[in-house]
């Protein structure tokens, strides 16, 4: 898949979704260690370029299916950042009331479908939405995002091979950091690219540089487009890196030292921000400026979640149904 030079309105909406992710993950990182959040948190950031890239490409009306890393695609998507900083510290103020937590966040209308912390959970149950959207004639198109650990499982199997005999509208895009939480994706897998399996469903496979938007963009446009159009699903690969462990009660110490500097390098922030300046699409003060905006947006959505009250324990039985 080749790159695409993106014009400079949309590269740089692209980039401010990517500041946006990563002052976002910060502060949840900031907020954790302040003790203000319960249960551990489980951080994108270094892994931006996939969420903001891809999900540019989408409409209102699509939707997305998470996992248990979900907080950089709901903001991609146009989920608020009150709402969501809330949600992640237990307030009624957040998006489910503060009953899901970090790994469990939904805003529907925002086409956020609840998130799945249940590794691959979400493959088949994106086929299955985007199963009701084709019978319904509803329209629409469903991104499915999931880990590299996730394609040794039965259900990315099963979620694939339905998905392409029915030729669904779903997108599936492996984030490949490289570990499935400390197991190097080299043990668990002799193919070089993960996108190959596609090739058992019959299905288009592509792999490209998960850190480079313009690399992740054309891609997603390509896969969406087709599944608009009822040719069925596409699985696209994205090789990126997370700059952190897997969760908050890892320290990522599996990883060597001369790979995470390589890395680090190619992050997707750097490489977004250079290309913007070197095509003189913004100037450094731009950049700063909006830079700025942001870090103000995320300081007042920690604000919100801060000041948000905590649930009453009688709210446990609303919104319940069996």
């Amino acid at each position: 898949m080749d790159r695409l030079l993106l014009p400079k309105d949309r590269l740089t909406a692209i980039y401010r979704k990517m500041v946006r992710i990563r002052k976002f993950e910060l502060k949840v990182n900031e907020l954790f260690l302040k003790g203000l959040i319960p249960g551990t948190i489980h951080l994108s950031h270094g892994q931006e370029g996939v969420a903001a890239g891809a999900i540019s490409t989408l409409k209102q009306e699509d939707r997305v299916v998470l996992t248990h890393r979900p907080h950089g695609h709901a903001l991609a998507k146009g989920m608020e950042p009150g709402r969501l900083m809330a949600e992640i510290l237990g307030k009624v103020g957040g998006c489910c009331k503060g009953k899901g937590g970090s790994m469990h966040i939904a805003d529907v209308e925002k086409g956020v479908m609840p998130s799945l912390p249940i590794v691959g959970a979400g493959i088949p149950i994106a086929a299955g939405i985007a199963f009701a959207l084709s019978r319904g004639k509803r329209g629409g198109v469903v991104m499915s995002f999931f880990g590299d650990g996730a394609t040794n499982i039965g259900a990315f199997h099963e979620g694939l091979n339905i998905a392409a005999i029915w030729k669904l509208p779903v997108v599936y895009i492996c984030e490949n950091n490289l570990y499935a939480v400390s197991t190097s994706i080299r043990k668990t897998s002799l193919i070089g690219n993960l996108s190959e399996k596609a090739a058992s469903y019959g299905i288009p496979g592509v792999t490209v540089d998960g850190n480079d938007v313009e690399a992740v963009f054309p891609a997603a446009e390509e896969a969406v487009d087709r599944a608009r159009k009822g040719k069925g699903p596409t699985l696209i690969e994205c090789k990126t890196y997370r700059h952190g462990g897997h969760s908050r009660t890892d320290p990522g110490t599996y990883r060597p030292a001369e790979e995470i500097e390589r890395w680090l390098k190619r992050d997707p922030l750097i490489l977004c921000r250079r290309a913007l300046l070197e095509r003189g699409y913004l100037t450094e003060e731009e950049c700063a400026a909006l830079e700025d905006e942001e870090k103000k947006l995320i300081d007042a959505a920690a604000d919100f979640a801060i000041s948000s009250e905590a649930p009453e324990p009688e709210i446990a039985l609303q919104d319940v149904f069996s």
